[in-house]
């Protein structure tokens, strides 16, 4: 490992020139503010320097003394017109004292492994998504990735798999043998990445995160929920994971256009019969399919109705915690033949059942809708910003007045995605080294907020924000706001996720989306919520095998039943089925589980 991160030898003269300019610099300042930096930066003036020089030796060598880093934070923080040096600080530099402790627990900033003695090239599989790809054709070009080739000396090469075809493309390449260093999406491994580890596709990271992962293990460990939901039921750690400083608040739900609400002169529903009773009123005054209720990506089935009647999507906890199937609750019929009769006078979108993204856009913004099952932050793209549609937020449902709005979204501070080291990473410490920087606070910076200056800027308390007049607002190629929370920062990833103050959509002028996710959070039930459980690699195989054939056979009865296709008795036979395809075995799968998660 000493061939990787062992220092680059600097010139005498270097060496005198940065501690003559550091103790005239830290003089009757503090530097306590962030805490001992392992990682040292240069001042100001020795950054002027190895501009000046345009060495990439003076600009390293400067990046990685033993000398206590200039405090920058009186020329950065509430700074609205930075210069050139003081960009170059913020960009080009390890230095971080500008930041703030903005949580309740200090973000790590253990720089001492960056940047390596020598360049090092890591292959990353990492899949995309169709607004990302319109916007990053090719992810080795995105400024981030970038930036932190820069400051750590670690270039990768991203490898992305078609769109649409990531399954596809995940399991040929565990198929061929030929893997890369670095896998995102790693849990898309069959029974998970633990199974992947004593499979051999991935090495375990237990005796190797504290020495060569040191922020990763700081942050992980600084929360008793992160560290319960990081390490596997027997005490190991296997995976990279994204992990916020908080909960983060609800982000699905019931959004009503404010139009439908002044053209029927009804207040907000809360209940099944106000519900109906509103939508009836909406297709009375125009609106002729009043509720987009669903698509191919499950909106049918997150108990945002189906919740009224206890009917949660999948897996939950009941009221005794333990392990039950929402599909067999008591009041599934009830809920099935609610949504059959409200299908069959024409409360929902006609295509529901097929319609994509794409899709329910076009008629979200149409004369025909004027409720959605979405995401606030999506519809103030779609809605307010592009169409000047006003709305608000109705909690879920509930079955009788006085009930408790409830959800199964519950968000255990695990956020973005997961990421594995394979077991043919010629360079395991370097692959740690890159994970690891996404959670130091110069990593969290550039991950959540991009580039400084142009996109964004620090406020007093040390609190990047994206500036009113910088890309995230004004984009030079004239994308929508909804495309840019991915062309300018990394929207998912293993990383220390600040969504709340870093999500375009919610901090945007005007926004009322992170008010309305703040508002679903804090007046909806999450008792029933699962945790991250885990499988052994044997539950693994039986819970995926049981769990395809009651997703389909939950996908079939249901979806024929709502469209009349099926009477509704026609559950009975679903539910019979279910038991006979092993649904109990399915349970009791989760409970061991959840059983053991409890213990961690």
């Amino acid at each position: 490992m000493k061939n990787i991160f062992a220092k680059r030898t600097i010139s005498i003269f270097l060496i005198l020139v940065l501690i003559i300019t550091t103790l005239t610099a830290c003089k009757n300042k503090d530097t306590s503010e962030n805490g001992d930096k392992s990682a040292v930066e240069t001042s100001a003036d020795s950054t002027k320097q190895s501009d000046t020089d345009k060495t990439d030796d003076a600009n390293s060598d400067a990046s990685n003394t033993e000398n206590t880093v200039q405090n920058v934070s009186s020329e950065i923080r509430g700074n609205v017109n930075p210069t050139d040096d003081q960009k170059n600080i913020v960009n080009n530099t390890l230095n971080d004292t500008y930041l703030g402790d903005v949580y309740s627990e200090v973000i790590p900033n253990d720089y001492s492994a960056y940047p390596l003695k020598e360049k090092v090239t890591l292959d990353v599989w990492m899949p995309s998504n169709s607004i990302l790809a319109s916007v990053v054709p090719d992810m080795n070009q995105h400024y981030v990735f970038k930036k932190i080739e820069e400051l750590t000396g670690i270039k990768v090469n991203v490898i992305t798999p078609p769109l649409g075809q990531e399954a596809d493309a995940f399991t040929l390449m565990m198929a061929s043998g030929e893997l890369p260093d670095i896998i995102i999406e790693a849990g898309r491994y069959p029974g998970g990445i633990e199974a992947g580890v004593n499979d051999g596709a991935y090495i375990e990271l237990t005796d190797l995160l504290e020495k060569n992962a040191p922020n990763y293990s700081a942050w992980r460990n600084s929360d008793e929920m992160r560290r319960k939901t990081t390490v596997t039921d027997t005490g190991r750690l296997i995976a990279f994971y994204g992990l916020a400083p908080y909960s983060e608040w609800t982000w699905f739900g019931m959004l009503i256009k404010q139009e439908a609400l002044d053209k029927t002169g009804l207040p907000v529903p809360n209940t099944i019969d106000e519900w109906h009773t509103f939508l009836t009123k909406c297709k009375e005054v125009g609106y002729d399919e009043p509720l987009n209720y669903g698509s191919t990506y499950g909106q049918i089935f997150t108990g945002i109705i189906n919740g009224a009647y206890g009917v949660w999507d999948w897996v939950f906890k009941d009221g005794n915690g333990k392990a039950a199937w929402g599909p067999a609750s008591p009041a599934a019929k009830e809920y099935l033949k609610t949504m059959q009769q409200w299908n069959s006078e024409g409360l929902l979108n006609r295509d529901w059942a097929t319609a994509d993204f794409n899709q329910r856009m076009a008629e979200a913004v149409s004369d025909d809708c004027a409720v959605m099952m979405d995401s606030p932050d999506t519809m103030w793209g779609y809605w307010k910003t592009d169409n000047n549609i006003d709305f608000v937020a109705a909690l879920n449902p509930i079955l009788n007045a006085g009930d408790k709005s409830a959800t199964t979204y519950l968000n255990f501070k695990r956020t973005g995605t997961d990421a594995a080291i394979t077991t043919q990473c010629d360079n395991v410490e370097a692959a740690l080294a890159w994970l690891d920087f996404a959670f130091t606070k110069k990593g969290w910076e550039l991950y959540n907020f991009g580039e400084y200056g142009t996109v964004h800027l620090v406020d007093e308390n040390g609190m990047p924000y994206y500036k009113e007049d910088g890309f995230m607002y004004n984009d030079p190629d004239g994308q929508p706001l909804s495309n840019l929370i991915w062309k300018y920062r990394i929207h998912s990833f293993p990383d220390i996720r600040d969504e709340h103050n870093s999500n375009p959509l919610i901090t945007a002028k005007g926004s009322y989306s992170g008010d309305i996710r703040k508002y679903w959070t804090e007046n909806m039930e999450t008792s029933m919520a699962m945790p991250p459980i885990t499988f052994t690699s044997e539950e693994a195989s039986r819970e995926a095998e049981l769990g395809t054939q009651l997703s389909t056979l939950r996908n079939e009865y249901f979806a024929k039943i709502i469209m009349g296709e099926l009477s509704v008795d026609a559950y009975d036979e679903f539910l019979d089925q279910a038991k006979k395809m092993g649904m109990d075995e399915f349970i009791s799968l989760h409970q061991a589980a959840l059983d053991r998660y409890n213990a961690r």
